[in-house]
């Protein structure tokens, strides 16, 4: 045995996100994973308006039984364009599907966009990576109004874009198209950026053996999960013709867990501005090797195996939040969350 062998440090995260069926487990991912240190929750305009997304983060951070983390709200429209939704994939809540709690969080004063700057300057330079799975709309504000956070973030980790194939238009993925502005500033920025998008989350499918694992866990979060993936099915079946609906938001959380869980690339990215029919296209050169000044990375290939792996340990991890301490196992603990869906 060797005495000597040292434990890396948990990897500090902020995530910004719009909650979100797929938000959610990548919220509940973060807080169950002990190999993160999730720093701050920050919301952003997206699957829904900006009030109801905030909510449903608090009720996954009560859900969760989240604490001492703050969560703050941020930018309410996109840069320039119009509020675009999704409420054919997540309901006119943005979360359909469980019946939420009343949460137990208070929602932290600042902007989002102060926050995120708050935190990456009062922590170490290289140590933060931002965990954006959703528009970019608070990440480009906050490298706009305080320039320094750009050199002081160690990467970023984005649900976002497609080097093959979108979902909102042929070529273009939601989370980009609906502020492409913002998507613009930030793979532009000098800041590493990892690119986990649609060619890599479509790899990250909840079969109903992904459901059965989760299901059989029987706490809170479990429970919660499972009915999330029920309407999630149902609405990307209809809406994309899905048999199995795609998780895409806690790749990116993977990602920063374990490298070896998502296989990358370095390839030059950019974002279309002008085009009437690429609007928002995440444009990546793969026509020869990237250039050693290049910033930007693509997602390839996930382990769905290991992936799933670590969704299902965070959660039994998480356990019952509100059930007695006293119990050892997380996963034998079957006290009901107050206020949760049955």
């Amino acid at each position: 045995m060797d005495s000597h062998r040292t434990v890396a440090a948990p990897k500090k995260i902020i995530l910004d996100c719009d909650p979100g069926h797929d938000d959610a487990v990548a919220l509940l991912l973060a807080h169950g994973n002990p190999d993160i240190d999730l720093l701050a929750v920050t919301t952003v305009v997206g699957n829904q308006t900006l009030e109801k997304v905030t909510r449903n983060a608090l009720a996954v951070g009560t859900i969760a039984g989240i604490t001492g983390v703050p969560f703050a709200a941020g930018c309410a429209r996109p840069l320039v364009r119009t509020i675009e939704t999704a409420p054919e994939i997540h309901g006119e809540s943005g979360m359909d599907g469980p019946e939420l709690p009343e949460s137990t969080i208070e929602l932290d004063p600042r902007h989002a966009v102060d926050l995120i700057i708050d935190t990456i300057m009062a922590h170490e330079p290289g140590t933060i990576t931002l965990v954006p799975t959703a528009g970019l709309t608070n990440i480009a504000l906050a490298a706009r109004k305080e320039p320094k956070i750009v050199e002081r973030v160690k990467e970023v980790v984005l649900m976002g874009g497609g080097y093959h194939t979108g979902n909102w238009s042929a070529v273009a993925e939601f989370n980009i198209i609906i502020d492409p502005e913002a998507a613009h500033i930030v793979f532009n920025e000098k800041w590493p950026v990892v690119m986990v998008g649609l060619d890599l989350t479509h790899q990250a499918l909840a079969t109903p053996e992904v459901v059965s694992r989760i299901a059989a866990l029987d706490t809170a979060p479990a429970r919660f999960v499972r009915e999330l993936m029920d309407f999630f099915a149902a609405a990307y079946k209809d809406a994309q013709g899905f048999d199995y609906p795609p998780v895409h938001d806690p790749c990116a959380v993977a990602y920063v867990i374990d490298p070896s869980v998502v296989k990358t690339r370095k390839v030059p990215v950019n974002i279309e501005l002008q085009g009437t029919l690429t609007l928002g296209m995440t444009v990546a050169d793969f026509r020869a090797p990237a250039p050693k000044d290049c910033t930007t990375s693509v997602a390839t290939e996930l382990d769905h195996e290991r992936f799933w792996d670590l969704v299902t340990d965070a959660l039994v991890r998480i356990g019952d939040p509100q059930a007695s301490t006293s119990s050892p196992e997380p996963t034998q603990r079957k006290d009901a969350l107050t206020g949760s869906a049955q």
